[in-house]
């Protein structure tokens, strides 16, 4: 292949194409060079790409031209080149090979093996002089540049810049000083940086863009963006205006400040400027946005950033990926995952567990089951909190032999398990009624040394309440209180499930623990369970109970409260707990009327609630039919076709069953899971016919 010669250092920073040649001036040129060069007719299209450094191209050309100037032709007089001067060589020319060596390309290399040199020796003046003293009398500026601009030394770098300062005048001497400020970005030191700033300041020598777009980089890098804003702020101060490149690293550089305000303002200006945006600020940007729970915004600059052309890195990718985690968006996850295994990035560390953060929020089982099994065949451990999200969604969705095979892999990996690993186990060893496990679980909680929290009482008490082992639910409860443990509105809804499922004769043993726990629901707990004789005050006491606890509490208690009076027998108390859930609107939307349908919805709610909501509307519609009110076509019952985690059974087989009990004409639906329809003409006959039961549930 051809090369291009070129006799002028200069060539290294000049672009070839535009130095020479354009498109709308084909015609061919003839330079004359000395050494008793023949002219070379140039061609209009070269075929070598030189190389080019980061350096400020008008002092390269300055320092080239002085050196053209005094090139001696045949003639005997000197004549002035430009430094853009080069020329095209045949290959196979035998003097080919000895132009080469000649060119700058040449020189280059020797210089970059110069500042490999410097990097590995001794920070001494005396070794970094017998390095430098063999470039010869003659030391160029550009030279200079060069060598620092390839060092990665700091050490070394300053006693090379001392070295050239006292042997060289500089048309500018900033640049050199701004690339030893380069090699202090490279190792992230900015308090070098910092020192050798103060030093061009003392020598008179002033600082320039470039100066501050690198020191301001040099602190990003070192994550000391508070450091990069007070360097920004200091540059109007030196006659200083930000370029846009500036100002694209100082989105970033506010951000991570917190200065949320200023980066996103900055951001707004850039798009409206058009600035070049780097994939680094936009994971900044993604990152804002993200934390401020603007997770739309997240999506419309990563949406933005590939609009404009940048390339998202594997911070953009993992940072996007876990504010959909927070999002708990975990659709938008998997897709943005697929995105990035296209684009042809490997996943990293920092991918798995933003993927698992996402998806173990969410309760996606078997999607963060399969990232979990992907990280243990590639050999890439998990940490404790990877470990315990894992734990804890598996609590929720009822994954018993998953949350096993979890936790043995946690110990033999040599993470420690903590009270939130022992309290996730004891959950779902509770809530499959496995007595045995749940009390193991927890004597291996107590010899780790980790105390019983209220989550890990509360899961046990709902386990013995299963078992009907009520001595064992109040020793728990009196532990919770020997630990100094406040019962909370799920603890005590936890012990009103539990009466629930306890014959009648132990009642009063847990009716005295809810009372210690809160006062007013035991004394309403009381009133229920108490003989006959009380019934007036009790509607008026749960009104007040409802009024004095937390929303979230409320549809547990009537559940609860609603289950224990059909367990009892006490429809009437059941009716007047609907009719009040009903008036404060902790149940709602129970009923829907069309023209073509009316619906019960209970998907809400209990057992006990759904079949006293079921005997209010029958007795609804029997009023309706008596009344001569017309019935639509159809009649339906909604119990949604959802099963218990820890349960096969859901309302809708429950249902079934109580149905056929009260031989009513509704059957479940094949095209509508969950649904039991009847029609109008079903359904008048049978209401007729219950007039004389009107009390059955």
């Amino acid at each position: 292949m051809a090369y291009n010669l070129c006799f002028s250092p200069s060539s290294l920073y000049q672009p070839l194409c535009n130095s020479i040649l354009s498109s709308r001036d084909p015609k061919p040129r003839y330079f004359n060079f000395s050494s008793g060069l023949t002219s070379f007719q140039l061609q209009s299209r070269t075929s070598l790409q030189i190389t080019r450094v980061s350096l400020q191209d008008q002092i390269a050309q300055e320092a080239t031209q002085e050196q053209d100037a005094n090139v001696q032709y045949p003639d005997g007089k000197r004549r002035t080149y430009s430094s853009k001067s080069y020329a095209w060589v045949n290959p196979n020319s035998p003097r080919a090979s000895q132009l080469k060596k000649r060119s700058y390309d040449t020189r280059y290399s020797s210089l970059v093996k110069v500042a490999e040199a410097l990097d590995s020796s001794n920070p001494s003046d005396e070794d970094v002089c017998n390095i430098l003293s063999g470039l010869g009398g003659r030391i160029l500026e550009q030279d200079a540049v060069v060598i620092i601009n390839n060092m990665s030394n700091p050490e070394t770098a300053l006693l090379a810049l001392r070295y050239f300062t006292e042997r060289l005048t500089f048309d500018r001497e900033s640049i050199i000083y701004n690339v030893t400020i380069k090699v202090f970005r490279k190792c992230k030191d900015l308090d070098g940086a910092e020192k050798l700033f103060e030093e061009m300041l003392q020598r008179g020598v002033k600082p320039d863009n470039a100066t501050f777009s690198t020191i301001l980089s040099c602190a990003r890098m070192s994550n000391l963006p508070n450091k990069a804003v007070e360097w920004f702020e200091k540059m109007p101060s030196f006659g200083l205006s930000p370029d846009d490149v500036t100002y694209s690293a100082m989105i970033d550089a506010y951000g991570r400040a917190g200065n949320v305000e200023k980066a996103l303002s900055l951001y707004d200006h850039a798009r409206t400027e058009k600035w070049r945006i780097d994939a680094v600020t936009f994971s900044t940007l993604i990152k804002i946005y993200g934390m401020s729970g603007n997770f739309d915004g997240c999506l419309n600059v990563y949406e933005e950033m590939k609009a404009v052309g940048a390339k998202p890195n594997m911070v953009t990718y993992n940072t996007l990926l876990d504010a959909m985690g927070r999002a708990k968006r975990p659709w938008q996850a998997k897709k943005i995952y697929k995105e990035m295994i296209g684009n042809g990035f490997t996943p990293t560390f920092g991918t798995y567990a933003a993927l698992l953060r996402a998806y173990g929020r969410a309760r996606y089982g078997e999607d963060a089951l399969v990232v979990y099994r992907e990280m243990k065949e590639k050999g890439i451990g998990l940490t404790e909190v990877l470990y315990n999200t894992l734990l804890a969604m598996c609590a929720d969705l009822g994954y018993v032999n998953e949350a096993i095979e979890i936790f043995e892999d946690m110990r033999s990996s040599g993470t420690n398990p903590d009270s939130w690993t022992f309290s996730s186990l004891i959950t779902i060893f509770s809530c499959s009624g496995e007595v045995y496990k749940a009390e193991n679980m927890l004597n291996q909680m107590l010899e780790a040394g980790f105390e019983p929290n209220i989550f890990v009482l509360t899961s046990l008490i709902q386990c013995y309440g299963k078992a009907q082992r009520t001595d064992d639910v109040v020793r728990t409860f009196n532990r919770l209180l020997e630990l100094g443990i406040t019962p909370d509105g799920r603890f005590c809804g936890c012990l009103l499930n539990v009466m629930t499922q306890t014959p009648r004769n132990e009642l009063g043993k847990l009716a005295e623990c809810i009372e210690k726990a809160n006062s007013k629901l035991g004394f309403v707990v009381k009133l229920l369970i108490a003989e006959k004789g009380t019934e007036g005050n009790f509607k008026k006491e749960a009104a007040e109970l409802f009024d004095c606890i937390g929303s979230d509490v409320r549809k547990a208690f009537c559940n609860c409260l609603i289950d224990l009076c059909v367990n009892l027998d006490m429809l009437e108390r059941a009716c007047d707990l609907l009719d009040l859930g009903l008036t404060l609107e902790i149940y709602t939307d129970l009923q829907s009327k069309s023209s073509n349908q009316w619906s019960l919805h209970l998907k809400s709610l209990s057992l006990g609630a759904a079949l006293t909501a079921l005997h209010v509307w029958i007795n609804e519609l029997s009023k309706a039919v008596e009344s001569g009110e017309n019935l639509p076509p159809l009649l339906g019952i909604n119990t949604g076709h959802g099963k218990h985690k820890y349960s096969d059974k859901g309302l809708a087989a429950v249902f079934e069953s109580h149905l056929k009990e009260l031989n009513a004409p509704f059957h479940e639906a094949p095209d509508k899971v969950g649904w039991f329809l009847t029609t109008k003409i079903a359904a008048e006959p049978w209401l007729e016919s219950r007039k004389s039961n009107v009390g059955a549930v």
